[in-house]
């Protein structure tokens, strides 16, 4: 009985240390973000970066709550994006909506679901986003190596298209579709992070 639960323990300490739950901090009942990304044409042409050709479709704005956050190593995006932000902005950064939405991440998309939504289900659609973060510095990984749930994030770059040989990952440019091909791939120039 005693190995059993010996082997229980440290089967749990493994997957803590090799899954580990999300750092978050806590964010105020009255909290809301009212200001919706701001999108608009590209004011830089196509450049090198990591061995892939950037072209820039569209420049953009945002501020958003962190809702969930997911790191990467292993795909062939992790290279220029290690990491996705799911972010929330308008009914989506509000505690009251968000206390009755559970959210997740997994192989580079961001999910969501509820028994009883607190608000139209295309309001979490155009209010929600799954972002692909490129970092254009080693200031800016490092910056996105601390980030915690609920924080805010506010973002200026570029939603790209990245090329390399036959290989292509393309942004989208509106934030009303869903599904896939729907999440934003971003080269971030400028990013701060706060607490609410």
């Amino acid at each position: 009985m005693k190995f059993l639960t010996a082997l229980c323990l440290s089967v749990s300490a493994l997957y803590c240390i090799l899954f580990p739950g999300q750092k978050s901090v806590s964010a105020p009942e009255s909290y809301s973000i009212p200001e919706t990304p701001i999108q608009s044409q590209a004011s830089r042409s196509d450049f090198d970066f990591k061995g892939y050709k950037i072209t820039p479709l569209a420049d953009i704005k945002l501020k958003g709550r962190v809702l969930s956050y997911k790191n990467y190593s292993s795909d062939k995006e992790a290279n220029l994006s290690p990491i996705d932000l799911a972010l929330g902005w308008g009914p989506m950064s509000e505690n009251k909506v968000l206390d009755k939405i559970d959210i997740s991440q997994r192989n580079r998309w961001y999910f969501w679901k509820t028994d009883r939504f607190p608000i139209p289900r295309r309001e979490i659609e155009t209010n929600s986003a799954n972002m692909h973060i490129i970092p254009s510095s080693e200031a800016i990984s490092n910056q996105l190596a601390q980030i915690k749930r609920n924080q805010i994030v506010s973002i200026q770059g570029h939603l790209v298209k990245c090329t390399q040989g036959s290989w292509n990952w393309k942004s989208s440019t509106t934030r009303t579709d869903t599904g896939s091909g729907a999440c934003e791939v971003i080269y971030v120039n400028s990013l701060s992070i706060q607490n609410p």
